[in-house]
């Protein structure tokens, strides 16, 4: 519902704002007044079209801001609206340009969006002004909710979403069936020659540095010789003048026996310089064998560079590839049980969905049957006593080779139809010329609807468009049941619907200074009476108008006339 509407600069309108109740709402005022120009306003921020014209002369910009209380239907936008509880402010603004800007809690907000949103928040019935005239879903919807058939709808819709994944799996695997042999060579080439290579992590790591040291042979050969006479080879090497070290320390022992730590130190050198001198001279005996050796590790190192190039820029991807690929080869050379498995699970599926969907299917004949003459009765009620109302409903069948025509949503289109008038065709709502006769369709189905939705703003436009005494006061019974549950804006020049609302705004239009200006006032009783006698007899108001108005709008009420 909308809390309050504050209209700045569009048309007429200078500066309006409006704090808006629950219930059942009346806009009256005369004609020219302006009444139409605060739905164009309700319709900027349900984010319809907007344009240059709008702005008010010599004004740069249009703006219009609403509140309104956060409630479930806004889940689809959690992300941006506040917690529950917590009031949402949508404003749009206009530009004199004709361009315009949507904000949510002064977040910019797409005017797309906007209009998805709004939506969910108000309905506008006037000829060609809600989208449940156009989108076909919504009246689906609608027969749904008035059937009680939304449990078993979403039994349909998550049977159908699962026969989906099925199939899209099966087209997958068939179109890779297509290949399969071919597929299964190549992997199987791609298998044998990585295995064929017995790679091992870190090899080309080790492989690397033997080649470097290969590649260097002469120079490490003479600085291993140049090691080996200074450690053990010359005569003055290392080992002998240890050698003699020792001899001598070994003789100063017999003498002080504080040599003898000195003596033990030096034996442990020798042997470590001894330990060095071996394999000094085992390096040395390897590297004769260069050659051959740098040979076999340069082909070894082409050998991972090339399937390097193919499979990954390292052993480990090479690798990490051969798994994937035995994988898919198992995979593939199962395909064929799997497809038939697949097979067998989607003729059972498409068997559960089209139990479900003729359940569906069933229970929506019987429904719309029951629809059709509620909706008959109520707008016969409501003035439109020779009109016919019937709801179409086509079912579109799928077959295992057309699982494309499985929906969601079952197996039925449905659309609204009526024939308003003995002889008319039977035709769509969208298409009715009156908008006066939309309106009070739309009433009929609002009130005999079971929609599952939150407290709406429903707008009536032209309702009374045709219609007067007794029809009248259908009519306003009607909405006044209808405000129970939803806040009811309605437009109207009968006094029968005026006298039903709860609150009463009265429109009004003035010339100052050769500009005009809409204005608009809530009105106590003592001012409703005042304008329910004007709607009763014109400008020529007595006391006896005065009289009947009171009279008339106290009965209406059910209250104390001086309230």
């Amino acid at each position: 519902m909308i809390r309050s509407l504050h209209i700045k600069n569009l048309a007429t309108i200078e500066d309006i704002e409006l704090s808006l109740k629950e219930g059942f709402i009346i806009l009256t005022g005369e004609t020219g007044a302006g009444k139409s120009i605060i739905i164009d306003g309700i319709r900027l921020i349900m984010g319809e079209k907007s344009s240059a014209d709008m702005v008010r002369t010599g004004e740069k910009e249009t703006s219009v801001e609403a509140v309104f209380p956060y409630h479930q239907m806004m889940a689809d936008f959690k992300d941006i609206f506040p917690e529950a509880g917590e009031e949402m402010l949508v404003q749009r603004r206009v530009s004199e340009q004709g361009t315009g800007k949507a904000y949510i809690n002064g977040i910019l907000f797409p005017n797309k969006k906007l209009k998805e949103m709004g939506g969910n928040l108000i309905d506008i019935y006037g000829q060609n002004d809600h989208v449940f005239l156009l989108n076909l879903v919504y009246q689906l919807n609608y027969l749904d909710d008035y059937a009680a058939a939304n449990p078993l709808k979403k039994d349909v819709a998550r049977t159908a979403q699962e026969l989906k994944k099925l199939t899209k799996e099966k087209k997958e695997l068939e179109t890779k069936e297509r290949e399969r042999e071919q597929r299964l060579d190549f992997l199987e080439f791609q298998i044998k020659e990585i295995e064929k290579a017995k790679l091992v992590r870190g090899e080309e790591e080790d492989l690397g540095q033997t080649r470097n040291i290969l590649k260097n042979a002469e120079k490490i050969g003479t600085l291993v010789d140049r090691a080996l006479d200074i450690s053990y080879d010359q005569e003055n090497s290392i080992s002998t003048l240890l050698a003699q070290l020792q001899s001598a320390l070994s003789g100063l022992v017999d003498f002080d026996k504080t040599f003898k730590e000195a003596d033990e130190a030096i034996s442990q050198f020798s042997i470590t310089i001894g330990e060095l001198s071996d394999f000094l001279i085992k390096f040395k005996e390897k590297q004769e064998t260069a050659p051959e050796k740098l040979e076999e590790i340069e082909e070894r190192l082409s050998q991972i560079e090339k399937l390097k190039r193919k499979y990954g820029n390292s052993i480990d991807e090479i690798l990490a590839y051969l798994e994937k690929a035995k994988k898919e080869y198992e995979d593939l050379s199962t395909s064929q049980e799997k497809l038939a498995g697949l097979e067998e699970e989607i003729e059972e599926k498409f068997k559960e969905y089209t139990t479900r969907a003729e359940k569906l299917s069933s229970l929506r004949k019987k429904s719309a049957a029951r629809l059709e003459k509620e909706t008959e009765k109520e707008i016969s009620l409501l003035g439109m006593k020779k009109a016919r109302f019937k709801i179409k409903i086509d079912s579109i069948l799928p077959s295992p080779d057309t699982m494309d025509r499985v929906k969601e949503t079952g197996t039925e289109e449905v659309e609204f139809l009526i024939s308003p008038n003995p002889g008319e065709e039977m035709r769509p709502l969208r298409k009715i010329a009156s908008g006066g006769e939309l309106s009070r369709v739309m009433l009929a189905l609002k009130t005999i609807g079971r929609e599952e939705e939150a407290l709406k703003t429903l707008i009536f436009d032209e309702i009374d468009s045709g219609i007067g005494g007794k029809t009248a006061e259908f009519v306003a019974q009607k909405l006044r049941k209808l405000s129970g549950h939803h806040q009811v804006i309605c437009i109207t020049h009968l006094p029968q619907i005026a006298s039903f609302a709860v609150h009463h705004y009265k429109i009004d239009k003035k010339v100052e200074k050769e500009r005009t200006f809409t204005t608009v006032k809530k009105l106590s009783f003592e001012e409703r009476v005042t304008e329910i006698a004007r709607l009763l007899a014109g400008s020529r108001i007595t006391e006896t108008t005065l009289k009947s108005a009171r009279e008339m709008l106290s009965h209406n009420l059910g209250q104390d006339p001086g309230r």
